[in-house]
């Protein structure tokens, strides 16, 4: 009997897949694609549960007026936003699931919040998109700030139409293995600009930037005291310096160096932003048992 049970909780388990790739690569332009293929039922993106034309449960990280504050509500920080996510996917429970994200850690993450299972397969940007589509899509998002999300233009404007922008209509075509024709899907998919997309440089130079820089140190090293961040945007990027208490050890050169290397790798990764100079300037050394 125990047995049985075990074996129909493992049925009822939804099968779950994850879209990866960085922001702006164009995740949400092919998730209706990828779902097609696969035979996935629901999309989970940037904070929405998402079945075929429909909008299910969640709110849009797009209409967020923050940067950071889309990173949040995209990882379904809010208890109450990712409980009401959780309790739809659970009535849907038999269903396959595909969670987009910018890496491997964030779709772990959103599958741990939401109570489902870990994605068991996890499909590459790279893997459905050639370089040079990636890099325009990644032109666009930086150049004109739009955003796709993968539902219809009637639905996003019945619930986000400060946000709307334009519709995107593509013909998918899909050979199937013994069948003499293939079969065209027909999807629409809609193009927004973020509040926070319109004044992206300003606040990401000001604030939502150095908050960053100032999270990803403490997680590398919390002994390591920033004294000061200076940011400046340009037209590929930001250059940012930074002032350091380090402490007290060896390899001093090569301790600055994976700080710097973490920090960038972590904020590329998960916000989108491009970091073209980035310098970390010792102001002296602290001697952490001293302080304690």
């Amino acid at each position: 009997m125990r047995f049985f049970d075990r074996f129909f909780r493992w049925l009822k388990r939804p099968q779950i897949y994850a879209l990866v790739g960085g922001n702006g690569t164009g995740k949400s332009f092919r998730a209706r694609m990828v779902a097609q293929r696969y035979g996935i039922d629901l999309i989970i993106d940037d904070g929405l549960v998402i079945k075929g034309d429909k909008i299910l449960a969640g709110h849009s990280a797009k209409r967020e007026k923050t940067f950071l504050a889309a990173v949040k509500t995209a990882v379904f920080d809010d208890k109450q936003h990712r409980d009401e996510a959780a309790k739809v996917l659970h009535q849907l429970s038999r269903k396959k699931v595909l969670i987009l994200g910018t890496s491997d850690k964030m779709v772990n993450k959103i599958a741990t919040r939401l109570q489902i299972p870990p994605p068991q397969k996890i499909i590459r940007i790279e893997d459905i998109a050639t370089r040079e589509e990636i890099e325009t899509a990644i032109r666009s998002r930086r150049v004109e700030g739009k955003h796709v999300i993968p539902v219809p233009s009637v639905e996003v404007k019945r619930n986000y139409p400060q946000i709307f922008y334009d519709k995107i209509r593509l013909l998918f075509r899909n050979a199937h293995i013994g069948r003499l024709k293939e079969e065209e899907t027909l999807f629409e998919k809609s193009v927004v600009r973020p509040e926070f997309s319109k004044v992206y440089a300003a606040q990401v130079s000001d604030t939502a930037l150095k908050e960053m820089v100032i999270q990803y140190a403490a997680q590398y090293d919390s002994a390591v005291h920033i004294k000061k961040i200076t940011v400046q945007a340009e037209s590929n990027g930001y250059r940012v310096i930074m002032m350091v208490d380090m402490p007290v050890g060896p390899d001093l050169a090569g301790r600055i160096l994976a700080l710097k290397d973490f920090i960038i790798k972590n904020i590329e990764r998960y916000s989108g932003i491009f970091i073209e100079d980035f310098n970390i300037v010792l102001n002296k050394m602290i001697d952490v048992q001293t302080e304690n």
